[in-house]
């Protein structure tokens, strides 16, 4: 009786700790393999928002949006919200229709979720019709 109390409270301390897709990530870029910047993931109404706080890239820390149109031209890229209006689904994937490529001004389609096998990794895949690209994040630890 006691070791299925045991198991049981475990089980309940260690859900708490469970990981999300919440919190600052660095973003990898998927040709070079290097990191390119910081973003911060959050939720606000229970919706997921993401923008960027960081810069990576040596050279390039106060680089605009300069392919950008109407209010974020020639703005600065960080500060930028780059993930709007996410819905979790039953998968624990968060979906929506605004993942903003400050670099190409483009908005994406997008399905973000945890990588199964490690939650440092942060799945994000941005879908353009039927065509679409996986990039791996990378939890960042202070």
């Amino acid at each position: 009786m006691n070791k299925i109390v045991f198991v049981i409270c475990t089980l309940i301390a260690t859900s708490g700790f469970a990981q999300s897709v919440f919190g600052k990530w660095k973003t990898i870029d998927d040709r070079t393999g290097k990191p390119k910047g910081m973003i911060e993931i959050y939720e606000k109404d229970g919706m997921m928002y993401g923008d960027i706080i960081a810069v990576l890239e040596e050279g390039r820390e106060d680089v605009r949006c300069v392919k950008c149109e109407g209010e974020l031209k020639d703005k600065p890229v960080i500060g930028i919200t780059i993930i709007k209006d996410g819905k979790k689904n039953e998968d624990d994937e968060w979906k929506g229709s605004y993942l903003f490529d400050p670099e190409q001004a483009m908005t994406f389609r997008y399905k973000i979720w945890l990588n199964p096998d490690n939650s440092k990794e942060l799945k994000v895949r941005g879908y353009l019709a039927f065509i679409f690209r996986t990039q791996t994040w990378i939890r960042f630890e202070e």
